[in-house]
């Protein structure tokens, strides 16, 4: 059975397909041709073999013919069979697309990445070299301007590094990316709102949970507009569209609570919502 954690890395690169063209060129390097539109095909890859081979994701960049295909392949653990069906995935799509293809690889372990960043022997004079992305290659984004302009990337930031030993800087790239699933649909920003948490250590979760959002220093203008600068309006917009997020429509009762409230019980539900487990409890009853 796929665990959340591999269908959860599919799915950022699912709603931004141009995710996995900007941690080839800005994490690994990669010279990535330039492209019009990043869009996922079909995984389908099985042609006329007996058996079948279904790659996680397949993105083609597109210019004014196919540029590149990149075969996604989010791998949790060591697998020796993947070293045998990867390039079998590479092969079918090139003949598809009849262009360059390449393999890239994502996963959450950086034992498991220097596994599958290991030349696969072809025979002969072939050989195929994957490109891999493990958690210590995501780039750490705590910018809230960086991450609202690329809340995927922000929410991948924090499932790599939301279990560091460096408590701080886990708990800042969390706050980025909580920052950046605000104004998205109800549905997707839940969803990632929830990704975040689940990505947590214990001790980044209670650096949360204890951090006044009095004192936090906020980066951007719309954090220290809303939050920082103590408006109240703004405050309880943030709060509301955060409560939205976790726990689903609001209620009216809720939303006039909200409005009616004074910024320090503002400020309080701020520092409770990141870790509180039901709405009551953000908003300091029951």
């Amino acid at each position: 059975m796929l665990s959340w954690l591999h269908e959860s890395h599919l799915l950022l690169f699912r709603n931004q397909p141009a995710l996995a063209v900007h941690l080839m060129r800005e994490a690994l390097g990669v010279d990535v041709p330039a492209y019009r539109e990043a869009r996922v095909m079909s995984a389908d890859l099985t042609e006329l073999q007996p058996a079948e081979y279904r790659a996680d994701m397949v993105v083609q960049l597109v210019d004014d013919a196919s540029a590149l295909g990149i075969v996604i392949e989010v791998q949790l653990s060591v697998d020796e069979r993947k070293r045998f069906s990867w390039p079998v995935y590479v092969s079918i799509l090139r003949a598809r697309l009849e262009c360059p293809v390449c393999l890239l690889v994502v996963t959450a372990d950086d034992a498991v990445a220097r596994w599958a960043a290991k030349p696969i022997e072809m025979g002969g004079l072939h050989q195929l070299t994957p490109y891999v992305l493990g958690p210590s290659r995501v780039p750490e984004v705590t910018d809230e301007f960086h991450a609202r302009t690329n809340p995927e990337l922000a929410v991948l930031s924090a499932m790599a590094h939301g279990s560091d030993d460096d408590v701080e800087r886990s708990t800042r790239i969390a706050m980025a990316a909580q920052t950046a699933t605000v104004g998205l649909d109800a549905d997707r920003s839940k969803l990632y709102f929830d990704l975040i948490l689940k990505s947590l250590s214990e001790a980044a979760r209670h650096a949360l949970s204890s951090m006044d959002a009095r004192t936090y220093e906020y980066q951007s203008d719309f954090a220290r507009h809303y939050v920082a600068q103590g408006r109240a309006a703004g405050a309880a917009d943030v709060i509301a569209r955060l409560l939205t997020a976790r726990f689903g429509p609001l209620g009216a009762e809720v939303e006039r609570r909200i409005r009616g409230a004074a910024i320090s019980e503002l400020d309080a539900m701020t520092e409770r919502v990141l870790v509180a487990g039901s709405l009551g409890e953000v908003l300091g009853v029951g």
